[in-house]
Parts: structure tokens; sequence; C-alpha cells
């Protein structure tokens, strides 16, 4: 991966790393699929639980395992809802920073943290994996693959994290790049609810009125 990362991932980038998920295309369905990573957090996640419910929107919160046991409560609000969850490794943790063995601990110990706090046959709980910072190697894909993740990368990034970035430059990077199937990229944490709160809402309504709706990923 480059480290200037572009707001929407190029095809060709697509093709070469083929074996991980960046959209779900398919021709003629108006379909969006927002993500949140980081989570849960007060505030914040709530307020996008609140903002989702207003359009009657689904997603996909790709948790932190450490904040799903300080927050648990906010947690199961996210699968009340509907949403579904997937795993963004216990301590956010970098792929190519630690092992093989340290790194597949740090997910599983996520996962279990998830299932601490519902029943393993939620199907809201879904086997997929987003690497933190988009980082991953062909030897922790592997071995998460046969632990039966799916690895969901992106289409669009909202880039919402960069305080140097602008609400209205944030909410530009998404209405230009997302299209039909696009899978896009926000976080539920504190950094990024400068922008969020103006961004998220704008989204919603921008695409409510194309006639998109926003799904959650589920396999």
């Amino acid at each position: 991966m480059p480290k200037i990362i572009p707001n929407k991932t190029p095809i060709a980038v697509k093709r070469v790393f083929s074996t991980y998920i960046w959209d779900f295309y398919v021709k003629n369905e108006k379909k969006l699929y927002l993500t949140f990573d980081d989570g849960p957090i007060p505030e914040v996640t709530e307020f996008i639980l609140e903002k989702l419910d207003q359009y009657n929107a689904k997603a996909t919160f790709f948790c932190i395992g450490d904040n799903i046991k300080k927050h648990p409560a906010i947690f199961h609000k996210i699968l009340s809802d509907g949403h579904t969850i997937g795993n963004h490794t216990k301590n956010h943790i970098k792929a190519w920073k630690n092992s093989l063995e340290v790194y597949l601990k740090n997910v599983i110990d996520c996962q279990n943290l998830m299932l601490e706090h519902t029943t393993p046959s939620n199907p809201n709980i879904q086997q997929i994996f987003r690497p933190p910072y988009g980082q991953i190697s062909k030897s922790k894909f592997k071995a998460l693959q046969k632990l039966g993740y799916k690895i969901i990368l992106w289409d669009v990034l909202s880039k919402d994290w960069i305080h140097s970035i602008s609400p209205e430059k944030c909410l530009q990077n998404v209405i230009k790049n997302a299209q039909q199937g696009s899978i896009i990229v926000f976080h539920d944490s504190k950094k990024a609810s400068k922008n969020l709160s103006v961004v998220l809402p704008e989204v919603l309504d921008f695409f409510t009125k194309k006639g998109f709706t926003f799904e959650a990923i589920k396999f």
C-alpha cells in the first residue's frame, strides 16, 4: 500500500490484491456500504446510530476489542439496531510490526470479546476483518483465511480522521467517489468526530435523495 492513500481505491490495486474485498458492485443495484472503524466510543458511536436510524440505514462496525470491553452497552446497541459487527483487532495493532502469532492472538481475543457480549449464533457478528491502517501481509491473510475470515478493505476513504481536512473536503471525498456497491470508511472515534458530525448526515441525505440504500455487510 502506498503511504499516500487515495480517496478512492484504484481499479489496478483491486485487481492486484483481488483476494481482498474492496466493494460489492452489482449492476443496477443502488446500494452503499457504510463502515465505521475503531469503536464503540461514547457519544460518537451513539451519534452515528441515531443518524443511521433517521434514514433507516444499516452499516457495519469494525470494533476494537478493548472498546467493546469498556463500552458493552454501546456494543449491544449496535447489534440491537440491526447493524453488523466486524473484527478490528483487540488493540488496533499494526500487522507489519507484529509477529504472526501476536497478531492472530489479538484478532482472536477481539472475537472472543464480541462473543462474550452476545450469543455465538447472532447473525450480526460476521466473520469479517478489517486490518488496522489497512496493513496486511500474505502470511497473515492466509492465516486469517484459514480461520474463516473475509478481509474487508474499501472503495472510498472519507479521511475523517485527518484534522487538517475540513468537513467540506471530507464530504467531497465521499460524494465524488462513491458509486454503486462502494464500501465507504468512516471512524467512530474522538479524532474523527469533528468531520464525522458534519459529514455523515450530509452523506446520508445526499445519497438517499438519489435513491440509494445503505446496507450492512453480510455473508
